[in-house]
């Protein structure tokens, strides 16, 4: 995974629209490629989903390309045009950050958050990685710098908390060296919540939820009691960790294996999300589970269907929900999908390569009712898309 995941660093990438429409899968859905970067303002869109200002301006990291080619922050207007509002490594010994992996989160105070994987004041000299705050103008303040004691890398982006703190993860440090769990002001004050120690996860690389129930949700990419092979977790505000599954518990890992996304709480109180691998086919799963750690598998992907689903899950106002595959489909390059809560799945779109590949994001769903997501790879350029989805009005309902 880590070579597939840095094949983009090779490359570099402008933006350039592309202006047709494509139609896909059944007439309800009217799929659309946006932006192709070309690397000058970006390469590869990261993880995640976009985020969106109430005047409907899209914003979004990318891990490669700009000025010095190490990541940039990028806008997009309603008209599709892509500004590029930062580009990182443009400090010496790259002390503002560099490549980063995850989305922005819009604060309360109107200002996006964000974290860098490499870069800093510490650890030279690659860096153990940054949290950032930016204007959507593009003035850009470097909010903690890790040292590797406190973290390092982090790779999700941060989740502001209703008590005004922002969480996030690292997916390496702190005290056993396997990833940390962290508060921080908006001053960038940063407390270590909680060290991973492999027993109880390892390499956090997916955003934190708040639960209705004031606690913090997530997912390892590894560690745990089997294998190594990930686990799912809660933490209280002040550091108590409990971790109430690991996978692979199951010969072969029917119950899933290694979640790369975020959970979502549903209406039902529980937590729904997906695996990049195991499942009965080995291509990854869609899971639930409850406050208490039983876990259900509710889909095994296929291939055909979908594969290496990397992103989290959006729940629709239909009460289904939607997201992507990095890999799988018709063409073998990735998918987007609707399943419900039992289990059905319907494959909305799959990418050809011309019009992206490898959808390693979650889906955003805009002020206009159009689903955004982003590609880490094809396009015009080969070097990743913005895309937008329509799902016809009278799809929106219960089947």
């Amino acid at each position: 995974m880590e070579r597939k995941k840095a094949q983009w660093l090779k490359k570099a990438s402008v933006a350039c629209l592309l202006l047709a429409a494509t139609a896909v899968g059944s007439p309800a859905q009217t799929f659309r490629s946006r932006v192709s970067f070309d690397g000058s303002n970006g390469a590869g869109p990261n993880l995640g989903s976009l985020v969106q200002d109430k005047d409907g301006n899209l914003y979004g990291t990318t891990r490669g390309g700009g000025a010095y080619d190490r990541g940039t922050v990028f806008k997009i207007n309603r008209e599709g045009t892509l500004t590029t509002l930062y580009s990182f490594c443009s400090q010496t010994d790259c002390t503002d950050g560099s490549l980063p992996q995850a989305e922005l989160v819009l604060g309360a105070d109107g200002k996006l958050y964000g974290t860098t994987y490499q870069g800093g004041a510490y650890c030279s000299p690659q860096g153990c990685g940054t949290v950032f705050k930016i204007t959507r103008e593009g003035r850009l303040t470097t909010l903690h710098s890790f040292d590797g004691t406190d973290g390092k890398g982090p790779w999700a982006t941060l989740v502001e908390a209703t008590d005004r703190n922002f969480y996030g993860t690292t997916r390496g440090g702190g005290a056993h060296g396997y990833g940390t769990v962290f508060k921080m002001t908006r001053e960038g004050t940063l407390t270590t919540l909680h060290s991973f120690d492999i027993t109880d996860g390892a390499n956090a690389v997916a955003p934190l939820i708040e639960a209705t129930d004031r606690n913090l949700y997530g997912t390892t990419w590894a560690g745990g009691a089997y294998h190594n092979y990930g686990t799912v977790f809660r933490i209280t505000r002040k550091g108590t960790l409990t971790t109430l599954y690991s996978f692979c518990s199951q010969s072969g890992c029917p119950d899933g294996a290694n979640p790369f996304a975020p959970l979502i709480q549903a209406t039902d109180g529980k937590f729904y999300g997906t695996t990049w691998a195991g499942g009965a086919n080995g291509d990854g799963t869609v899971f639930k589970i409850t406050r208490e750690g039983t876990l259900t598998t509710i889909h095994s992907f296929a291939g055909t269907d979908g594969a290496a689903p990397y992103g989290g899950l959006l729940l629709g106002a239909d009460g289904k929900f939607y997201g992507t595959t990095g890999a799988g489909g018709v063409y073998g390059d990735g998918t987007v999908f609707k399943i419900t809560r039992e289990g059905t799945l319907t494959t909305l779109h799959s990418f050809d390569g011309t019009d992206g590949s490898e959808p390693d994001d979650g889906l955003l769903l805009g002020a206009d009712g159009k689903f955004y997501g982003t590609t880490l790879y094809g396009g015009a350029n080969g070097y990743g898309t913005v895309f937008s989805l329509t799902v016809r009005r009278d799809e929106w309902r219960d089947e």
